[in-house]
């Protein structure tokens, strides 16, 4: 059983229409299960009114002066959270916040880290068929490096045990900062696992994770860690 503090982070990058409603599922579920939480959002300088909508509710909100991408966000999140256990979930609404006790039970099991597969799920038609061809290209790379099959090396949804981030050294500043754990929870022998999660297609905003642009820094990172450790 849980007992320890769960920290859920929360990073945002122009998401004034969607961050409330996911902050607000998010505190449904966590009262539900009866654990002590705390919510992190990381404004990772949005020119929206994003700190405004988060800043509604009674959770802490951090702010950077400017954008400095989706890694630096959810470091600094890191960073600030007190939790034992610390689960990640984006902002733009595609993740379904009733999905994170799966991953807490997930965790509890012996992982070290949970990772919400959208590609393990029922529903395909989540995101454009660019994006699914180049999450098959990384996911296929990942394999054929460490031995290990893994079906969403891009995923926002996740749980981690505080301790797995203190024997790492994150480093990435932008959305490559998911492959960076993923290499890392597969290369030094932690438990890593997968289970389906349901995804929605953003009905807000634009999203910024173009592979064509993102592709070859995520490519970078997984060789840079599949030659070392920590």
């Amino acid at each position: 059983m849980l007992n320890n503090i769960v920290s859920v982070v929360i990073p945002a990058f122009n998401e004034e229409k969607t961050v409330g409603r996911v902050i607000e599922e998010t505190i449904q579920v966590m009262e539900s299960l009866g654990l002590p939480y705390e919510i992190i959002v990381v404004d990772d300088g949005s020119w929206d009114r994003t700190r405004e909508e988060a800043s509604k509710y009674k959770v802490t909100v951090l702010s950077n002066g400017r954008n400095r991408g989706k890694g630096y966000a959810l470091r600094k999140g890191f960073q600030h959270a007190s939790g034992d256990i610390i689960v990640t979930i984006d902002a733009d609404g595609s993740h379904k916040p009733k999905e994170i006790p799966d991953l807490l039970n997930t965790l509890m099991e012996g992982a070290d880290v949970v990772a919400g597969s959208r590609f393990l799920g029922k529903n395909k038609n989540h995101t454009s068929k660019l994006h699914v061809f180049g999450n098959y290209l990384i996911n296929l790379t990942i394999m054929a490096l460490t031995g290990k099959a893994i079906t969403d090396s891009q995923t926002g949804l996740r749980a981690l045990k505080r301790d797995f981030l203190q024997k790492i050294s994150l480093e990435s500043e932008g959305y490559e900062i998911e492959t960076e754990i993923t290499m890392k929870g597969l290369k030094n022998g932690f438990v890593f696992k997968e289970i389906p999660i349901s995804c929605d297609r953003r009905k807000n905003g634009i999203s910024r994770l173009c592979i064509l642009h993102h592709g070859p820094k995520i490519l970078k990172t997984i060789l840079k860690h599949a030659l070392t450790t920590k």
